[in-house]
């Protein structure tokens, strides 16, 4: 890490004036794909990432929380602003503490029914905020049922680590990060300041009235909610949050994606089974119904006759909660048969690949091969894909039910459409590989708008609301 500036004035902060920030996800930063991890870290305490290697040992894991949040801390200790970081999450096979280039990882483990049960009100959570309903799960008395108390277990075990690390590090600043981490910032019981950031949908008409008190109680734990888009702001205050909220577009760091050169792009994208003349639709999300890849399938199956090279390419697997290295929750891996299946009554299984996941390197040539990108959630917190998609200069479809919608210009910067209205989807589909030049109009534009959520203006915000949180100018 570079030293920082002499002063503050010039840019950065004092030795003194440096902060100390505990971090809190569900996800964390770190999967573990083997046991060596655990079988190196014994009679030690600190497991150094360095010493393992990527793809091998670990991945990072995939989506936009730990993919925001990771940058932003760097960028943090880079400018002399902050010096230690710690970060608390859900890791139920990692080590207990692991160290990466300074940021240091702590883990919550739960056994199997416990996690059990916690996947069960996550994903009631998720699927009343997204305007789903979730199969065998409790849904209007959640807060009184026996999988709620381990959910509440888990969120008490996560705040008790916290405080134990805030007793040895002594944190200026708390910073909770989405909707399963919620009850945290109310059973850490501490006055030092607490942010706390949703990232998926809040909508106060998704939300059961049964639900009013409680979340609003744990709402009121915090003195500032960050949300992902303007339409979110006014919905926490009608939801009876006092405190301050603030809309902080979610940010990428472009300096993480990479433009390889056509003769890479060639080889990746045909080791994968896209031919040269494939006209590539590009869909990139977890394995989940509410990412809407089956809209995207059926879009798809109406413009085949038309337009025969089209091929659909959906990346990605399950989330943190599907995955054999996360929860183990088997959602992703059924969800992912039923597309099969809709491919099959379809007559399309030859047009779809899904890729499952792959590495950085082969998504950028994806990006780089693909005639647009597209997003069919049923909703979506945001969308940072579509972001990921612009700054390769790709045009974008994307639902008008996502967070993003509010930055997309109509036949400007990319088009949106209903995730129910399937017909109007294809014709936008049709409507770009039918002309070259208006998808690299899009795309031009679309590079523009994506200087909205790029970690420079993400640290810009994120810092003054720190700054501000901590005692004004002078703390830094």
């Amino acid at each position: 890490m570079p030293p920082a500036p002499p002063n503050a004035d010039e840019g950065g902060a004092s030795a003194t004036d440096k902060l100390s920030i505990c971090v809190n996800t569900q996800t964390p930063l770190v999967q573990f794909v083997s046991q060596l991890p655990k079988r190196r870290i014994r009679g030690r305490g600190v497991l150094r990432l360095s010493e393992l290697k990527e793809g091998v040992d670990y991945r990072y894991s995939p989506g936009g929380v730990t993919r925001m949040v990771l940058p932003l801390l760097r960028h943090l200790r880079q400018d002399g602003r902050v010096e230690g970081v710690h970060w608390v999450s859900l890791n139920p096979t990692g080590p207990k503490t692991i160290d990466v280039d300074g940021i240091i990882l702590h883990s919550v483990t739960l056994d199997t029914p416990r996690l059990r049960s916690y996947g069960t009100i996550k994903e009631t959570i998720s699927g009343r905020a997204h305007g789903v309903e979730t199969r065998g799960a409790t849904a209007d008395d959640m807060f009184w049922s026996d999988d709620y108390a381990e959910f509440a277990h888990y969120n008490r075990l996560t705040a008790e680590l916290m405080k134990d690390l805030d007793k040895r590090h002594d944190f200026d600043l708390f910073y909770i990060h989405d909707f399963q981490q919620l009850p945290v910032g109310h059973m850490i019981g501490t006055l030092k300041p607490k942010v706390y950031r949703w990232h998926i949908p809040f909508e106060t008409s998704m939300i059961p009235t049964q639900w009013t008190e409680p979340l609003s109680t744990y709402f009121n734990s915090y003195d500032l909610i960050v949300v992902s888009a303007d339409k979110y702001l006014s919905s926490l205050k009608q939801f009876g949050y006092q405190g301050r909220v603030e809309r902080i577009y979610p940010y990428v760091d472009p300096r993480d994606y990479s433009r390889p050169s056509g003769k890479e792009v060639a080889a990746l994208t045909e080791g994968m089974g896209i031919a040269r003349d494939d006209r590539v639709i590009l869909l990139v999300a977890r394995m989940d119904p509410l990412k809407g890849q089956d809209r995207a399938i059926r879009a798809l199956a109406r413009i085949l006759k038309r337009l025969p090279k089209a091929k659909l390419v959906a990346v990605g697997n399950g989330s943190f909660s599907g995955s054999r290295q996360g929860l183990g929750l088997s959602k992703s891996e059924r969800w992912r048969q039923e597309l099969t299946r809709l491919c099959g009554s379809l007559g399309v299984t030859d047009r779809v690949l899904f890729t499952g996941h792959i590495s950085q390197r082969e998504l950028d040539a994806l990006y780089e091969r693909c005639d647009l990108t597209l997003l069919p959630s049923v909703r979506e917190g945001f969308g940072l894909v579509v972001v990921e998609g612009w700054l390769h200069r790709r045009p974008a479809i994307v639902t008008n039910r996502a967070g993003i919608a509010e930055l997309i210009k109509g036949g400007k910067n990319g088009y949106l459409v209903d995730p129910e209205d399937i017909e109007g989807m294809a014709e936008k589909i049709s409507l770009i590989l039918d002309d070259t030049e208006l998808g690299a109009r899009l795309g031009r534009a679309g590079l523009e708008t994506s200087r909205l959520c790029t970690i420079a203006e993400g640290v810009r915000s994120e810092s003054k609301m720190i700054t501000e949180l901590v005692g004004g100018e002078g703390k830094w």
